[in-house]
């Protein structure tokens, strides 16, 4: 589709040459006053406007001043006499895009519709990536009904519109980071920078450089001056991941950029100012590792304002079906096949299985059985190494025991097919209580009893959410 350009002058010269230069390549209009030209843009979509300054009525300064207000998004290119400079001057000020001069030549206005044109392209891709990404770490579509997770996200609610520091813990692979992105895209800051240092990856001196940028010449190496992440992430969030990894010369310095809100570049003599909100994330105990002389009391007690737990996969054990389907669905987009289901004995092996590698581990295990299957169905098969390490059942040694794990497998074995009959009744009915307990005959409150039962809840949005923790 052409862009739209408006072209707006008294005179009827001015305005058959330009559209004469642009027709061949956009869908150009035009009118001869100013308000037409407000009427015009209120009953159509122009992305770039081209406007006399000099015009009977309206002038051209008090149309581009009302199109800001209405239409701040449609690019305003001023045309102006020779003597009008100081008047093409004060239009940038008002948020022109840019001005030409009478006469031009059509290659300068062709040059100057196309800038504008880039510009509102490139405005437009960055607000549709924010968007996404606004979408994306939206708290409430980071995949959990757990009551675990439910916690959470309700400490998410609370912190992200504050500047408090906040401290995530819990253990590799359960979404921390993911954690600390819902917090800054749920806050003040969400249209500043998200930075992210790990601290496990870098050595002590390229650590300090990282974080507070160094001059010319401060180390070997050091052929140019950089900036640190202090700088690039202030009046935004600045993310510090495996924080407990901070040698302790640094953690002094870490402290007083906290206390102090300045820091100075390795190898300068120039405090430079900082505005960020900090979030760390640790899978160490940090409390512990202060009482070993490890990490700083002070330190510690800085950053631990707002502490907050990822908890591990099996101590949310009812939100597997839930992320298994979520990544297939993912990885079967990826490889452009149709979703595949996941069997029974499928689930109950994931659910079984301690996940040493948390929500990470459970992503790859889905995405190789993927690989693995040849259908539309996976199944226990096609989990490998899963299955083979769910815990096999104690052998009895005495008729007491035969009758004690008798009772606990009859027992375990209700409790899990009731659970997956739920889980799986929920997902065929996108969420629906109503529409679930309708399929399988239930009375709504007999099925609810066996959700509450199970601590499976559903959202007002659907089952199988977007994104995960």
């Amino acid at each position: 589709m052409k862009a739209k350009i408006l072209v707006v002058d008294d005179e009827e010269v001015v305005v058959h040459s330009c559209m004469r230069i642009l027709r061949d390549d956009y869908a150009v209009q035009s009118v001869q006053d100013g308000f037409s030209a407000l009427k015009k843009s209120g009953e159509e979509v122009f992305d770039v406007m081209v406007v006399d300054v000099m015009m009977p009525g309206m002038s051209g300064l008090e149309l581009l001043q009302q199109v800001k207000e209405l239409h701040p998004d449609i690019d305003v290119i001023m045309m102006t006499g020779l003597s009008e400079i100081q008047t093409a001057v004060k239009a940038m000020k008002l948020g022109a895009f840019d001005y030409l001069s009478k006469p031009f030549d059509p290659d300068e206005l062709k040059h100057v519709v196309e800038r504008a044109l880039e510009r509102r392209k490139l405005l437009q891709e960055n607000q549709h990536l924010k968007n996404q990404v606004a979408r994306k770490y939206r708290f409430e579509n980071i995949i959990g009904s757990s009551a675990a997770m439910q916690a959470v996200f309700a400490l998410i609610a609370k912190c992200a519109p504050t500047n408090s520091t906040v401290l995530i813990d819990g253990e590799s692979g359960t979404g921390k980071e993911m954690i600390a992105r819902a917090i800054h895209h749920n806050s003040l800051r969400k249209d500043e920078m998200f930075v992210t240092v790990d601290c496990n990856t870098l050595s002590e001196n390229l650590l300090e450089s990282e974080l507070f940028g160094h001059t010319r010449g401060a180390f070997t190496g050091a052929v140019a001056a950089k900036r640190g992440m202090f700088e690039l992430a202030h009046n935004g969030t600045l993310f510090l991941d495996e924080f407990g990894n901070i040698p302790l010369s640094t953690q002094a310095k870490l402290l007083r950029v906290i206390q102090e809100r300045e820091f100075r570049p390795v190898g300068s003599t120039t405090v430079q100012k900082t505005n960020v909100r900090l979030v760390a994330a640790t899978n160490k105990d940090l409390k512990a590792m202060v009482a070993e002389g490890r990490f700083r009391e002070d330190l510690y007690y800085r950053i631990h304002v707002f502490p907050i737990h990822a908890p591990a996969l099996r101590e949310r054990r009812e939100d597997i079906p839930e992320l298994a389907m979520h990544f297939i669905r993912l990885y079967c987009s990826e490889m452009g096949r149709p979703v595949a289901e996941i069997s029974a004995g499928a689930i109950s092996a994931l659910m079984q299985y301690h996940w040493p590698g948390n929500v990470r581990e459970l992503e790859n295990a889905m995405q190789r059985a993927l690989i693995l299957s040849s259908d539309k169905l996976i199944r226990q098969t096609h989990l490998g190494s899963i299955v083979e390490t769910v815990p096999a059942m104690d052998v009895p040694r005495t008729s007491e025991d035969l009758k004690r794990i008798k009772k606990l497998t009859r027992e375990k074995s209700v409790e899990e097919v009731e659970r997956l009959f739920v889980v799986e009744t929920l997902r065929r009915n996108g969420a629906s209580v109503t529409r679930s307990a309708d399929e399988t005959g239930m009375q709504r409150s007999n099925f609810q009893a066996l959700m509450k039962k199970y601590g499976i809840k559903v959202r007002d949005t659907e089952f199988d959410g977007d994104a995960s923790a």
